[in-house]
């Protein structure tokens, strides 16, 4: 529902519920239990501008859309409604039991990148304080762990994009790689066409002419899988035609020599053979790149997505580096977060390797400070654990009983057939979730859990900028929250304490355990994300007087100086280069109380987040992909979203108005390929990999490279596109390599 007219007394201002641009948005009671949607201006990311997702998002809200009560495995197999005493009684004994049978990492958790920063936080708290397990991951890994780690490797620091989305406008080229924002993220488009409009240029990288490319002044079609050599290929050319910054890579980066040598190998000839795009085209976007003073390269899942995704985004970060647009005004290198709590998600605990903060689980420092704030031994900290699709392959053997909040992996999981198998064969399995989604419907105790406009809680966009979303509807009667389902299993499980159901006062303890750490939220509180619409991380607690205790900046652990090697913006997004921790001048010196952190928009202005200030290059080379077409399989299978649906689609597939824009699953193909299987528009398709068969009708378009097939991976069922998907794993990020693999395409015979 929407509505444009005069906001109501009664309307609450928040975010909307789905990708990370979070845009804001008014919600308005109505009559019948749910809200009306409308615009809300104030906020700078989207301007009132909603796609028809966040339009529609009141439609889950209604009774008939979601869980109501608690279900349970009854006797003859059937899911039935059940008290919430029983189901958490039933949840902890089979919990326990586990435990006690098979040891703490025989209990599983999976978490998602669309929990509030208070549940990721307190979900990854229970499961290594409560449940003493290791055997923790998310659904994000499945998103953005390839460009994290490669932001991490070259600047010391991920956060998603180092600026904010009002600098894209202002700068003079943008090469979007592996995104379609025109359909992830339909409001974000207008900073790419405010660019153009400015005079810059976007380039747009994709297999298929989305769009988002038919709006590019360059569009690129690489095969898919080869993004690392064209990302080579245009740095060799860097260097050939003398376009090096070797100032800037002298004064602010480290292990170019080595990284050179590995490009020069990638002549522009060769890098033509692998991935497609011809030599001019390589030459015009190293043009079209380095002739303005300021550029950015921005990635999305296309590249990420692969079993060399932390390379090949290391290869376009490399790019930035050689020609000095990385740690520069309207310049640097990005990553376009997908879930809507993408960024704060694997921020905050709930990732298999790491603890709050941004902090890393092997770090002594990192495990001491947090274990405090917890109350806890350091020692009694489980290390880490598998990561998520490693985390799913082991149910049934090594991990017997999972609780899973926020997700999916029946459709979102590569090897889906697979995973689904893995998780049938749980001695165990319990699902928090809004609906009954396909992995829902395999539980043996199934929690309905409160939505976003029936909850407070923080989430981190895209930008990195910390937002509140607010409660604006009371939930119906039979469903509590996720903080309430910890405290309820926790309180069980023996430990009574630690686990409030109040999402501020998780908020203020997330804030103390993130003190210090990379992702310092210290300096951030509700009051603050209410009159300032967002504070961007980090932001640490003022320094003075009686704070400091409170900030505790680790001063004996790796992140010392933390915020020296970030830079700091003032509220104007100017640079001050301070090192302090949050206070400035005389007065933090002195001791006496200083102003709050401004937060940091802008990244890496002074310095990176490395201990000598310096960025690193990381020689990186083109190698094949995990699975090559053959005589077998001689077509590359690749995937993504369409614009009315969202992930798995649990949510987005019961709305009909999204439904009526977008019903179901289709094989995309070019008319050569469709010829040589005789097939016509809408005929069904069989799509045929070495794990698994998905059917689906044809949808034909010149718009897509002829040795590529694409499919949307939003339905269960047939049409299940990551049946056919590929885990091949990154050796660094573990991102299964949703985005290629190869198969057959037949036509399917009544």
């Amino acid at each position: 529902m929407q509505s444009t007219g005069t906001r109501n007394p009664a309307t609450t201002p928040t975010h909307c519920p789905y990708c990370a641009l979070q845009c804001g948005m008014n919600l308005t009671p109505v009559e019948g239990g749910t809200v009306e949607v409308s615009e809300r201006a104030d906020f700078p990311v989207n301007r009132g501008a909603l796609c028809g997702k966040g339009r529609a998002a009141a439609a889950v809200l209604a009774p008939g859309a979601r869980l109501t009560s608690p279900l349970v495995r009854s006797g003859d197999g059937a899911l039935v409604p059940a008290g919430w005493e029983e189901a958490l009684d039933r949840i902890a004994g089979n919990l326990e039991r586990t435990r006690a049978r098979y040891g703490a990492d025989a209990l599983g958790v999976f978490g998602g990148g669309g929990l509030t920063n208070e549940k990721a936080y307190a979900l990854g708290k229970f499961a290594r304080v409560v449940l003493g397990t290791s055997q923790i991951d998310y659904n994000g890994r499945f998103c953005m762990s390839s460009a994290a780690a490669a932001g991490s490797r070259a600047f010391g620091l991920d956060r998603g994009l180092p600026f904010p989305l009002e600098d894209i406008p202002r700068t003079g080229c943008v090469i979007l790689v592996g995104s379609n924002p025109a359909e992830t993220m339909p409001p974000s488009l207008r900073y790419f066409t405010e660019l153009r409009e400015n005079g810059g240029t976007l380039i747009v990288v994709d297999p298929r002419r989305t769009k988002t490319a038919e709006q590019a002044d360059l569009h690129l079609a690489p095969r898919p899988g080869t993004d690392l050599a064209l990302a080579l290929g245009m740095l060799h050319l860097v260097v050939a035609e003398g376009r090096v910054d070797a100032a800037y890579v002298e004064e602010r980066t480290s292990g170019w020599e080595e990284a050179r040598a590995a490009a020069m190998a990638h002549w522009p000839e060769y890098v033509e053979r692998i991935t497609g795009v011809s030599v001019p085209e390589l030459r015009e976007a190293v043009r079209l790149f380095c002739a303005p003073e300021a550029a950015m390269v921005l990635t999305a899942r296309g590249p990420e997505q692969q079993a060399k995704g932390t390379d090949t985004v290391g290869a376009w970060i490399n790019l930035c580096l050689a020609t000095g647009r990385a740690g520069r005004p309207l310049s640097g290198y990005g990553c376009l977060t997908g879930q809507g709590n993408g960024q704060g998600g694997r921020e905050h605990g709930q990732k298999a390797d790491q603890l709050p903060g941004y902090r890393k689980l092997t770090d002594p420092a990192a495990r001491r400070h947090v274990a405090e704030v917890w109350g806890v031994d350091p020692d009694a900290l489980p290390g880490p654990g598998r990561s998520a699709y490693e985390l799913l392959d082991a149910l049934g053997t090594d991990v017997r009983s999972l609780l899973v909040m926020g997700s999916n992996p029946v459709v979102s999981a590569p090897r889906a057939a697979h995973v689904e198998e893995r998780l049938r064969s749980l001695d165990f399995l319990a699902v928090c979730d809004v609906v009954l989604s396909e992995t829902a419907e395999l539980a043996d105790v199934v929690l309905p859990v409160t939505q976003w406009a029936e909850e407070t809680g923080t989430t981190t966009s895209l930008e990195g900028r910390v937002l509140l979303r607010r409660r604006a509807l009371t939930p119906p009667d039979g469903v509590r929250s996720d903080l309430d389902v910890l405290h309820g299993l926790a309180g069980r499980l023996g430990v009574e304490k630690g686990f409030p159901t109040d999402p501020e006062e998780v908020f203020e303890e997330l804030r103390r355990a993130s003190a210090g750490g990379p992702a310092d939220y210290s300096g951030i509180d509700y009051r603050r994300l209410t009159e300032e619409n967002g504070v961007f991380w980090p932001c640490p607690a003022p320094m003075g007087g009686d704070d400091r205790d409170a900030a505790d900046a680790d001063t004996d652990g790796a992140d010392t100086g933390r915020e020296a090697r970030t830079g700091r913006d003032t509220p104007t997004g100017n640079d001050t280069g301070t090192g302090n921790g949050g206070g400035t001048g005389a007065g933090a010196e002195a001791g006496l109380p200083t102003a709050p952190h401004p937060g940091t928009p802008r990244l890496f202005l002074d310095r990176f987040a490395t201990d000598d200030g310096r960025a690193r290059f990381v020689p990186v080379a083109h190698r094949p992909s995990a699975e090559e077409p053959d005589d077998e399989y001689p077509v590359l299978l690749t995937t993504g979203r369409v614009v009315a649906q969202y992930q798995s689609g649990a949510q987005t597939r019961r709305v009909a108005e999204l439904n009526a824009a977008a019903p179901g699953p289709f094989v995309e193909l070019h008319p050569r390929l469709a010829a040589r299987l005789g097939a016509a528009e809408g005929d069904p398709l069989a799509v045929v990999s070495r794990r698994g068969r998905a059917v689906a009708p044809a949808r034909i378009t010149t718009g897509i490279r002829p040795d590529t097939v694409f499919m949307p991976f939003h339905w269960p069922g047939e049409g299940r596109a990551n049946t056919l998907t590929n885990p091949a794993l990154d050796p660094t990020s573990r991102m299964p390599e949703f985005k290629v693999c190869a198969v057959r395409v037949e036509t399917v015979t009544s």
